[in-house]
């Protein structure tokens, strides 16, 4: 029997350990058991149940206090995740064996574990020799996307990981809930983006000649190739939790056996959702 994962990313902030927090507590909904396993050393507190916790067997503190290291954060936690990959069958052993699995690995947020280490990549190899079928879960803060310019910062965040890893991947902008009506009118656009029209909203930024031809091509290249899209995910909204799970148990077949079917809100309805969505919510 297949086994499935969700490697929940994003820069530090993103709401990470809130999104897995929240996909538990909508599994328990449905009646569906979701596990979690930090892989952040350097957490401090999360709202949810672990089934592993990577500070079990390393942590950054202890790394920063090994006077033989001498280790700041950023080298602490490189140190601890390199520890990690060469430890493997410690994850394994906290995983057990149990079918139809559904793991969520709360990822750091990092950006350098996905440009420039293999850690994460090597990962994702292990976990699919384990069976499991891995989905990547992309995560943006929607408070930080509302300007043009930030919005194509975190696109290239977004595919940073997509082209490490290699695998499927699902972007979403978390935090709706915190965005006023007319945050959330603003931000409509970015879910399904006109990378073109961002190159006009980011022209009077942008003064340098070149990079704003650096800035044309980048978007030329996503729009023309549809390379990146998002899911809004309001945690107070159950349809919109109950959306972007649909999109990602889609996308690593979860219940394949069971005959689980497309979710009629893909791709060709998904514009009359997140109307509807933004509808509902502008209006109240």
């Amino acid at each position: 029997m297949p086994r499935y994962a969700q490697l929940v990313m994003g820069p530090a902030g993103s709401g990470k350990s809130t999104y897995c927090s929240t996909m538990v507590q909508h599994g328990e909904a449905l009646g569906r058991a979701v596990q979690v396993v930090n892989l952040d050393p350097a957490a401090e507190l999360f709202s949810y149940p672990v089934m592993a916790d990577i500070r079990e067997l390393i942590e950054v503190d202890d790394v920063m206090e090994d006077e033989s290291l001498r280790f700041g954060p950023n080298g602490g936690l490189v140190f601890c995740m390199e520890y990690f990959a060469n430890n493997f069958n410690w994850l394994e052993e906290s995983l057990g064996h149990v079918e139809d699995d559904y793991v969520l690995f709360d990822c750091p947020g990092q950006i350098e574990l996905y440009t420039h280490l293999p850690v994460m990549k090597q990962l994702v190899e292990q976990l699919q020799q384990w069976e499991f079928r891995v989905c990547g879960v992309f995560l943006v803060d929607s408070q930080f996307m509302v300007e043009s310019f930030k919005f194509i910062s975190g696109i290239l965040a977004a595919l940073s990981a997509m082209i490490s890893l290699e695998i499927p991947q699902i972007n979403v902008m978390t935090k709706m809930d915190l965005l006023s009506k007319k945050a959330k009118k603003e931000i409509e656009k970015y879910l399904d983006p006109d990378m073109y029209s961002m190159i006009e909203d980011s022209a009077n930024i942008l003064r340098s000649k070149r990079f704003k031809k650096l800035t044309k091509s980048i978007c030329g290249l996503i729009d023309d190739y549809g390379m990146v899209r998002f899911l809004p995910l309001d945690r107070s909204d159950e349809e919109s939790i109950n959306i972007v799970l649909q999109h990602i148990d889609f996308t690593i077949q979860y219940g394949e056996d069971l005959e689980f079917k497309e979710p009629k809100e893909c791709e060709e309805d998904k514009s009359a959702l997140v109307d509807e969505y933004f509808q509902d919510h502008v209006d109240e």
